[in-house]
């Protein structure tokens, strides 16, 4: 009678041993993701930069703001985001116009800025809803229409965060620092409608190509 349990307590120690490292693996993953992501959106925001006339700039911040938050989920995307946001603070020079330091937060276009996080949260909220519910109804048979389905969710989702959370944010922004009225501030915004429509398709496209070849990144979203 007395054996079973001295069987039992090695088996028991040696699974407890084996499942500690799973644990610390998943972090150290989630914090490179992290870390990756926001130098991803350093990288965007110091290159192909394109002056609009106005006091905002045109870069492909927005592409990697809504890529990190379609790949990484809501709160990975989001804290991606608020460490760029935090190293740029600080005085490193990678917003828009290799510009960094809290003084960036008066200038014009700090709406867009200080959203980018929500729109990388909700951009990720979005895409985890949408692929679930093509992953449920579309049939695994059709491989052909379940990437068109998914490239279509990924899409909504980025175009919807953008413009539900960056786009909102930024034009409140411009009505604040430049004193104007919002019709003002949305002829501003409009000229980067276009270009935010392009880059959601772009980053839709990146995201898709990603889960294809790292599938776990769609399905260990937490």
């Amino acid at each position: 009678m007395s054996s079973a349990p001295d069987n039992a307590l090695p088996a028991l120690t040696e699974d407890t041993a084996l499942a500690a490292p799973v644990e610390r693996s998943s972090v150290a993953t989630d914090v490179a993701l992290i870390a990756t992501f926001a130098a991803f959106i350093a990288v965007c925001a110091i290159i192909g930069e394109i002056q609009t006339g106005s006091s905002v700039p045109i870069t492909l911040q927005t592409f990697g703001v809504i890529l990190t938050g379609l790949v990484l989920g809501w709160w990975r995307g989001a804290l991606a985001v608020l460490l760029y946001l935090a190293l740029g603070l600080v005085g490193l020079p990678i917003f828009a116009e290799h510009t960094g330091g809290v003084a960036v937060l008066g200038k014009a276009s700090a709406g867009y800025l200080l959203a980018f996080p929500l729109g990388a949260a909700l951009a990720g909220f979005f895409a985890t809803m949408t692929m679930r519910a093509v992953d449920r109804y579309v049939p695994e048979g059709r491989p052909a229409l379940r990437s068109a389905w998914r490239y279509a969710a990924l899409f909504i989702s980025g175009l919807a965060a953008s413009f539900l959370t960056i786009h909102a944010a930024g034009m409140a922004g411009l009505m604040l620092r430049l004193g104007i009225t919002f019709r003002e501030a949305l002829a501003i915004d409009v000229v980067f409608w276009a270009g935010d429509v392009i880059k959601n398709l772009a980053a839709a496209a990146v995201a898709l190509a990603i889960f294809r070849a790292f599938p776990d990144l769609l399905r260990n979203r937490r």
